[in-house]
Parts: C-alpha cells; structure tokens; sequence
C-alpha cells in the first residue's frame, strides 16, 4: 500500500480489542464496505491483547493464539492488510504470520528489543509516537528499525502528554515527522483520550474526532488511525474515545476531499501489500 501524494488517503481503522469472532467480522466487513466505497485504502486494526489497560480489571482481549485466528478469518473474509500491536519480543514472530503490519504502542515506543524483533519479521512497523517523545525524537526510534537493514516503516501521532489526564496534538508534529523520511499517520482516536480519567478507565472525547481529523488531514498527513465501534457505549475498550461506525463514511468523504485539495511531497511505500 503506498502512502503519500498521488494516492488516496490510507486508512488504518477498526475496534480497539477483539471482543469477540462475530463482532471483529462484523465491523470489519462494515468498515471495508464504508471505506471501499469512499476509494480509501484499508488497513484493518485490532489488538488480540491490550497489556496497558488502566485497571487490572479492564478487559484485555483473547490473547495472542486466539485472537490471531481471529484476524486471520478477518483478513480470508474481507481481504484487507491486517494490523495488530505487539507488546513482547517473542510475540513478533507469530504476530507477523498473520498481521501485515505490526505496531509498536506508545508506551513502549523506546523499548529496543521490541522494535528490532518486530523489524527481524520483514513486516512493516508502525511506530506511535510516545506521549513523552518530542516529534524529532523518532528519529532515534527509526533508527533502531533501519539499524536492522529494514526501512518499512510508518511513524504515528497520537498526542503528547498535556498535564494530567489530557494529551494535546502539535500540529507541527507532522511536517517535523515527515521530514525524517517515513510516512506519517494521525492516530485522531487516541490523541482524545484523557488517560486514566476515568476513575480507573481511559476517558475521552470522541466529539472532537471530526476536527481534529480534518486538522491533521489539512496539515499533510498520509493515513489516518481511528478506532472504530459499531456501540462505542458498549465497547469493552476505549469506547469513550472511539468513532461510531455511522460516522465513518461521512468523515472519510470530507478527509478524502480535504487530501485532494493539499499535498506536496512525494509519494512513499511503506511496504504494506494491498
């Protein structure tokens, strides 16, 4: 999948966690269906375990070998790239037979071991960028892929630290992000998270997803990452931040339309098949 001028804009979306086979099959047909017919390319998001859960009571997913059958069906079904995180080393391997991208959370944006295993697999990585982490610092994070002699890689934004309980998106973040030669996402989603804001939940504000996008989209970004939740009430993960599945379609025109109108650097494969 290529990302950059030239190309519709690439879409990363889905549930946060795999609730269950049904519901993962259900939204991704959904989303592929919505996104197909605005022209946007797919990667379809879900993680088989969420390690960094606010409570320890909080719902955390299938685990690995369960929840990778589950994104294999997805991906036999609706034929789309499929993208999970990664949380441990040894999860990199098994991950990558599967998932055609494989991200590295925030949170662990620093930990080398988990960057080179991820990169060790051939897959793309797709790195977010640590709340803690100033956007040139990723190059420091790049470095650690291409020290492997692999260069698939994509950098996310997804908001830094602003007190406590907020994070706040720099819109500056993405041309100094792009500058390091790697194509750039918005993850709009978590970037309104209110981290741990929820009496031992993540809060946060999914009626700013809208603006929020189209600023990121207008700034020149090549993807956007949005969780996506046909009940976001009901979601067993981050569904105080997450998009309704109603509103996906609407956003995509209006972000599709937004990319058309801008632009201005070249076109960047990140390595994903289509």
């Amino acid at each position: 999948m290529t990302f950059g001028d030239g190309q519709p804009l690439a879409v990363i979306a889905g549930p946060c966690v795999i609730e269950s086979e049904s519901h993962a099959l259900a939204m991704a047909h959904a989303i592929c269906a919505a996104t197909r017919r605005c022209g946007a390319p797919l990667i379809f998001k879900a993680s088989f375990d969420k390690a960094n859960r606010t409570s320890v009571r909080s719902f955390r997913g299938p685990g690995l070998a369960a929840g990778l059958r589950v994104l294999q069906q997805v991906k036999d079904a609706c034929g789309v790239p499929i993208l999970t995180d990664i949380h441990e080393p040894q999860q990199a391997a098994p991950a990558a037979e599967v998932a055609d991208v494989l991200q590295i959370p925030a949170y662990l944006s620093r930990q080398t071991d988990l960057i080179t295993a991820a990169a060790a697999t051939g897959r793309p990585v797709n790195i977010k960028k640590g709340q803690f982490l100033a956007p040139e610092d990723m190059r420091h994070v790049i470095e650690k892929v291409t020290a492997t002699g692999r260069d698939q890689i994509l950098v996310t934004e997804r908001g830094a630290c602003f007190g406590y309980h907020n994070l706040v998106v720099d819109m500056r973040a993405f041309p100094i992000m792009r500058s390091l030669g790697y194509p750039v996402v918005f993850d709009v989603t978590h970037s309104l998270q209110l981290p741990g804001g929820g009496d031992g939940r993540t809060a946060g504000q999914s009626e700013f997803i809208e603006p929020l996008a189209a600023a990121g989209v207008a700034a020149g970004v090549d993807g956007v990452f949005m969780e996506v939740h046909d009940d976001p009430p009901a979601a067993r993960s981050d569904g105080q931040n997450a998009l309704a599945l109603d509103r996906l379609e609407p956003l995509l025109e209006r972000l599709l339309a937004l990319d058309r109108v801008g632009g201005g650097t070249p076109a960047r494969d990140a390595g994903a098949p289509q």
